[in-house]
């Protein structure tokens, strides 16, 4: 890959107006020349992206030469891309769906992308897209770099590699630098440093996305973690918020008191926020949603989703007519930097999700691990992380073995390889029975979307 050609970069979703423009704003800021083919299956709000993405070549501070286009169908956005982002997420209102038919039966959830029976039906939808992405890139791009930002990461990425092997395809994620910023925070007030940058920490990382885990983290060469055991200990109780209490009106907010507890316990840092890493677990933190409350975090706001949506879509139009502008950078997405890398504009060590060749030790080969990696010039090197404790790993596998289920479910075309996935995941507290019927009404409620299967 010449470094100094000018890229195509095939966005899937890019009518986007939550990280779309984020991808805009961060492509902005960096020097970086070529021209993004943007496809949406509804292609209005491509074209709203069109515009707001052009529009960044007019401001000032704008170090980028990228020119946005949307496509009219996915073979003319896909043909001949060095890049493919892939960003789709659904219909809100299957959301809704798969979030509270389970309250019906006692079964609460935080996040409901990764796993539980949210992302459990959520992958059912997503999947069979999947497969069909994986056999358009074969056919239009085979040697693209594909990076996808689509929840449930780990069971996506596992589809496009057993659809087409040879596809050069990881995930980009930015959960893990919630515990790089906290670390950054507690290191600069315990040496008096001040603005500890979280690329400054550096931290070893392993599991799979979702439930990652840091046993190792450094300061200039320091090792850090006897000042976050210090701190852990200190605020194990009663948890360390920023804001106090800013949980209750931000669901992405939390006071840490999971990711405190599981360390004191199990010897390792969750690497993501404390809704998603309490989805991976039994219900201990998610009994109901006084339990949730008791341990510092929320569930996700549907209303205020709704809400977020709405005043996206108002702000495009805005946008659009040129009453408002999107500022340039100021994001945490390390995607932009990827692709610089990939292309042959420097290194880059940063966390992504890769098949396992051994980067994990003790998880089994070709399962999807969240690691550090080496980005250079068209490779990328997962870095060995060592395994996980044995009690994490007891943990891990379990979701390990679901998620192939789900994705030899859809693959098969049987929805009853997906429902052994279903009643083994570690939320699914009713009986066999009760299951079964929220497992048929959860299929009946976006049974339109489920048309691939058959049973």
């Amino acid at each position: 890959m010449d470094s100094g050609k000018r890229l195509k970069i095939a966005y899937i979703g890019g009518g986007s107006f939550r990280f779309g423009w984020r991808f805009m704003s961060e492509m902005a800021s960096e020097e970086i020349c070529g021209t993004v083919s943007l496809y949406d299956i509804e292609k209005k709000p491509a074209l709203a992206n069109e515009v707001i993405g052009n529009k960044f070549r007019e401001q000032k501070g704008c170090r980028s030469d990228i020119i946005y286009l949307a496509a009219d169908n996915i073979n003319e956005c896909l043909r001949d891309a060095d890049f493919v982002i892939l960003s789709i997420s659904g219909d809100m209102e299957d959301y809704v769906s798969d979030l509270h038919l389970p309250e019906m039966y006692g079964i609460y959830q935080s996040y409901g992308e990764n796993t539980g029976p949210a992302g459990i039906l959520r992958a059912l939808r997503i999947l069979p897209h999947y497969i069909e992405f994986a056999r358009k890139i074969k056919e239009l791009c085979p040697n693209a770099w594909v990076i996808n930002l689509t929840n449930p990461m780990n069971v996506c990425l596992m589809t496009l590699y057993r659809e087409f092997p040879q596809i050069k395809a990881f995930g980009s994620s930015s959960e893990p630098f919630s515990v790089s910023e906290l670390l950054a925070e507690i290191t600069g007030r315990s040496l008096s440093v001040p603005s500890v940058h979280r690329r400054e920490i550096k931290t070893n990382l392993v599991g799979i996305n979702g439930f990652s885990f840091v046993n190792e983290a450094s300061y200039n060469g320091m090792d850090i973690m006897p000042i976050f055991t210090e701190f852990a200990q200190k605020y194990a109780d009663d948890g360390y918020e920023r804001r106090p209490e800013e949980f209750r009106l931000n669901p992405a907010a939390c006071a840490n008191k999971v990711r405190f507890d599981m360390f004191l316990r199990y010897g390792m840092i969750p690497a993501q926020s404390d809704r998603i890493t309490a989805e991976f677990c039994p219900p201990w933190y998610l009994r109901s949603p006084k339990t949730a409350a008791s341990w510092k975090f929320a569930q996700v706001n549907i209303n205020l989703l709704k809400k977020q949506q709405t005043e996206r879509a108002a702000r495009s139009k805005l946008l659009m007519e040129g009453g408002d502008s999107l500022r340039i950078g100021g994001y945490t997405s390390d995607c932009i930097s990827q692709i610089k890398a990939l292309a042959g504009m420097g290194n880059l060590i940063t966390n992504a999700c890769l098949p396992n060749s051994g980067q994990v030790e003790n998880l089994p080969k070709g399962v999807i691990t969240e690691t550090n990696a080496l980005f250079s010039k068209n490779c990328v090197r997962a870095v060995t992380s060592g395994g996980l404790s044995e009690e994490l790993y007891a943990l891990t596998v379990r979701h390990t073995v679901n998620q192939k289920l789900i994705v030899d479910a859809v693959f098969e075309k049987d929805l009853d390889i997906a429902f052994n996935a279903f009643i083994n995941d570690p939320l699914m507290s009713a009986d066999l029975s009760s299951a079964g019927e929220l497992y048929k009404e959860m299929l009946t409620a976006v049974s339109t979307k489920l048309l691939y299967y058959t049973s």
